[in-house]
């Protein structure tokens, strides 16, 4: 492994180190000025992180503002840690087994269609 590769290892690390602590605290936020009765947290950082990467992809990448380990940092690294797939589907998973399905149907909606208007409002607002 060359020395260059390991420094990308390391800029991802810290990138999900960062969005991860980003994610807690923003989900953390969002769940307590919201009910508790639907994953709102979750719901928030995925949308905010679709968008985010959209930025960093649609402006800082395509106008070369952003150096490539950088790049790793923030999209790989930061928004790989602070979006989260897996509580989408575990939150999702948990509405159905308690019968709400209203609500696991909503999230499921509301989490593919934001985060898509996320990442497409990113680039209708920054694609050269």
């Amino acid at each position: 492994m060359t020395l260059s590769t390991i420094s990308n290892y390391l800029f991802v690390f810290m990138g999900a180190a960062f969005g991860g602590v980003f994610r807690y605290w923003l989900s953390d936020i969002a769940q307590k000025h919201f009910p508790p009765y639907f994953p709102y947290g979750t719901l928030t950082v995925n949308v905010v992180g679709s968008f985010f990467l959209g930025v960093i992809i649609f402006y800082f990448d395509q106008r070369a503002l952003i150096s490539p380990p950088m790049k790793l940092f923030l999209t790989i690294g930061f928004c790989g840690g602070f979006t989260t797939f897996s509580t989408f589907s575990y939150e999702t998973l948990a509405l159905f087994n308690t019968a709400q399905f209203f609500l696991a149907f909503t999230n499921i909606f509301l989490n593919v269609i934001f985060s898509l208007a996320g990442i497409t409002i990113a680039y209708w607002l920054f694609k050269i």
